[in-house]
């Protein structure tokens, strides 16, 4: 079998006036819409499918400057609602910009797709082209910016077991794979409808596109293990509420600290009364207290009198002041007899909302960037707690989007995962369910619960296997206490780490250089016939 298959596009109408001309186009804006459709709070994960399958027909046998452009269009349909909520409270400049730079990313990924159209089983090197684009884009600018990975949509999906197998770079892979199989196996139909021809070799392998992502997610449902290998423990998670939506609600940082001591009390009463179980520990959400607590007394003795209550150790999301001109994100944990006894920083920080890289470039887009008067310093340190004998690795907000975050946790003896969050400036937005769905995908990942304590919800209990066992409601105080199982052994996924995506990577570099390569070699036949 040679290696380049189909050089060029399989025959089509010949186009017929303006309608006709946009098809394309059209097509391509509509499939970035059905991969945005298939993440949370829809239950669409499915619409991912045809999303990829229309996808492959708009950019099979394209030119690259064409690629080029309808892989913008794809990505704009799919990043300008995808990341609506970023411009919830700064307005619209912000969002547009990251969503048509994020749309570029996917543009460049479409043009290399496009090209390995003209290979044999193009499915498998257009799917590893796009997963080499997730990667990039989770790395670069800033430290990169992962929402948006396609395994985020997955976790509802049948293919969600690879998780646990290869991580999110498998789990995007095969779900890109078996949507180009979708089309190439279409495409090979009316082929043979149109020509009485039947290529066996080809047949097999868009069916095998299809085929083999679902029966190696299938295979793989024995990683997914949700018993408690290490017992159990009652966590609770604290959902105190801000006094009002938006960026404002930190102008009143006393309230919000008020409000998660106010529920941990009641909590407190609750157990007292024999109406809700006694936990082994206590959640707070990230900011839930953005006085610093080592510099003001009052915001200690507010937090100490909490966890006195509770009687259990807590851990207080914080702002600390690290020198004169930065702050840290910073989990404290706090004990009941000896108060702030260990503290995590987060590391993967937020640039443009934790710190603002380019800041004068960032303020002919929005003056919102003054905002950020005083920037955060990213920690340095894997954060795992011993909670009253359980090994909790915590993992704050953003940080979930990385890959890294999560594993080191689990590496460094996490027995379970939490992540706490504030995403009280996105109001009522999709955020919060997209983040959630992401804890839902890590969980899996790494065999392990995930506790998600968020300061105006969804706050969620997530067992091992991805099902959520509680959730609360958005913009309402809540306390959640669920019995969760630890767990030690390692899936495959925590322990290869970032093999399978060097792997995935290198294979999209392979079949990139093999399109090179040809077409370097016919063009010097050219040359030579001429």
């Amino acid at each position: 079998m040679t290696p380049v298959d189909d050089p060029r596009p399989a025959p089509t109408p010949p186009t017929a006036g303006l309608p006709q001309r946009l098809l394309r186009p059209a097509a391509a804006a509509l499939s970035g819409v059905l991969l945005y459709a298939s993440f949370p709070p829809r239950p669409l994960w499915w619409l991912v499918l045809p999303g990829f399958a229309l996808l492959g027909w708009v950019l099979y046998g394209r030119r690259l400057r064409a690629a080029f452009g309808l892989g913008l269009l794809s990505g704009l349909g799919f990043m300008l609602p995808l990341l609506h909520w970023t411009g919830e409270d700064v307005g619209p400049v912000p969002w547009l910009a990251l969503a048509a730079a994020e749309a570029l990313f996917i543009a460049v990924g479409c043009l290399g797709i496009a090209a390995v159209t003209r290979l044999a089983y193009w499915p498998f090197w257009g799917a590893a082209v796009w997963a080499l684009d997730e990667a990039v884009r989770a790395r670069i600018p800033f430290g990169g910016f992962p929402w948006g990975k396609i395994a985020f949509g997955q976790a509802e999906s049948l293919f969600l077991p690879l998780a646990a197998l290869g991580g999110t770079p498998l789990l995007s892979f095969a779900v890109v794979l078996c949507g180009f199989g979708l089309y190439e196996a279409v495409r090979r139909f009316r082929t043979y409808r149109s020509t009485g021809e039947i290529p066996r070799a080809a047949v097999a392998g868009a069916a095998a596109c299809v085929l083999v992502p679902v029966v190696a997610a299938l295979a793989s449902l024995p990683l997914v293990d949700d018993s408690a290998e290490d017992g159990t423990a009652t966590v609770a998670a604290i959902q105190g509420n801000v006094p009002r939506l938006g960026l404002d609600f930190n102008a009143q940082r006393r309230a919000v600290l008020d409000n998660h001591a106010k529920r941990t009390t009641q909590l407190a009463d609750e157990v007292k009364a024999g109406k809700a179980k006694q936990p082994d520990f206590v959640l707070w959400p990230e900011n839930s207290s953005d006085l610093d607590p080592y510099l003001n007394a009052d915001a200690r003795q507010v937090i100490d009198d909490a966890v006195k209550a509770i009687g259990v150790p807590t851990v207080v999301g914080s702002v600390v002041e690290k020198g004169s001109d930065s702050l840290r994100n910073t989990l404290i944990e706090w004990d009941p007899d000896q108060g702030p006894v260990d503290t995590y920083d987060k590391r993967h920080i937020q640039p443009f909302g934790e710190y603002m890289p380019m800041r004068t470039v960032a303020r002919f887009f929005s003056e919102d960037v003054d905002r950020v008067q005083r920037e955060f310093v990213p920690g340095r340190e894997v954060g795992v707690f011993d909670l009253a004998g359980t090994k909790v690795g915590m993992v704050t907000c953003y940080e979930a989007a990385f890959d890294d975050a999560a594993r080191d946790t689990v590496l460094h003896g996490g027995q379970m995962i939490a992540v706490p969050s504030n995403n009280a400036t996105f109001g009522r937005s999709e955020m919060t369910y997209q983040q959630l769905a992401m804890s839902q995908v890590r969980a899996v990942e790494h065999g392990r619960a995930v506790v998600v304590p968020v300061t105006s919800g969804v706050s969620a209990v997530i067992r091992p296997d991805g099902t959520i066992a509680d959730r609360s409601g958005m913009f309402t105080p809540d306390a959640l206490v669920a019995e969760v199982p630890l767990r030690s052994s390692l899936t495959p996924a925590t322990r290869m780490g970032p093999l399978p995506e060097g792997i995935i990577a290198l294979l999209a570099v392979v079949g990139l250089g093999w399109v090179g390569v040809t077409a370097v070699r016919a063009r010097r036949e050219r040359g030579t016939a001429r």
